[in-house]
């Protein structure tokens, strides 16, 4: 069995278990930091990758995020799945050609999205359309690939609950393996949609929430987004301001414990 497919096999084998985390590193040292905490698996972020080069979310290119997949893959030993935003394209070619890039460079998952970057969301049967390429490619790498399909409602402005359960709906009958809806803010909201499909749910931790209550309403997988990208950007921010406004360096702390992590 090669690196990839032992990877891909524990993937799956994380989905068909105990609920979990996958934290989302947004570098190769924030990626190895993860696997030394602890957890299992990682997932790419698209606006904190973008972050590391200085641009928006939206702003990386598909030649970037496959070599960005290929310095994760390389850098621990987990599983990784790439945020892969809409396959940098609008038709279910583009879908699926992103989902083999990625897959090239190691990862074993990823994930496609309804957004269209001009602005808009696919129309459903384009976008279960889109889905279907993916989930096509994905299934027929010759390696375990879980592709994860993801209705964007709540967090571009359409927080219509009915309609994200009718287009995970048509993504899981697209042959997705997961179906995530960032923006889900309610328990109710997060039961809703894990009780109207049967594969299982990403759900985006959002303050507000435990784990503990996300996977009691349903969810079988938790990410963070950019999250953890943030809590690191806003501490430097928060410490460089003291330094500046003030004259404090007693915000300089010591090294972290580099060299078990990285062991």
């Amino acid at each position: 069995m090669t690196r990839q497919e032992q990877k891909g096999e524990t993937f799956r084998a994380l989905h068909a278990g105990e609920p979990f985390v996958i934290p989302n590193p947004w570098d190769a040292g924030s990626a190895r930091v993860l696997e030394a905490i602890g957890f299992k698996a990682l997932a790419s972020t698209s606006s904190g990758f973008a972050f590391t080069l200085g641009r928006l979310d939206g702003g990386a290119t598909l030649d970037e995020v496959v070599e960005h997949a290929r310095t994760l893959d390389r850098m621990t030993d987990l599983p990784v799945s790439v945020d892969l935003e809409n396959g940098y394209g609008p038709s279910p070619e583009d879908a699926a050609r992103a989902v083999v890039r990625v897959a090239e460079a190691g990862a074993v998952g990823a994930s496609i999205e309804d957004w269209d970057p001009s602005g808009h969301l696919y129309e459903l049967r384009h976008a279960a359309d889109r889905i279907a390429s993916a989930a096509e490619a994905a299934h027929r790498l010759g390696v375990p690939f879980l592709l994860t399909a993801r209705a964007e409602n709540h967090i571009r402005g359409h927080p219509d609950l009915d309609d994200t359960i009718a287009r995970l709906r048509a993504f899981e009958a697209a042959g997705a393996d997961v179906l995530y809806a960032p923006g889900l803010r309610t328990p109710d909201d997060i039961r809703a949609v894990c009780d109207a499909v049967s594969k299982p749910v990403n759900v985006l931790a959002l303050p507000g929430m435990s784990f503990a209550e996300i996977v009691g309403a349903g969810a079988r997988r938790v990410s963070v987004g950019g999250g953890l990208t943030w809590v690191a950007v806003n501490a430097a921010a928060a410490a460089a301001r003291e330094i500046l406004d003030r004259g404090d360096f007693s915000v300089l702390t010591g090294s972290p414990p580099l060299r078990e992590w990285f062991a």
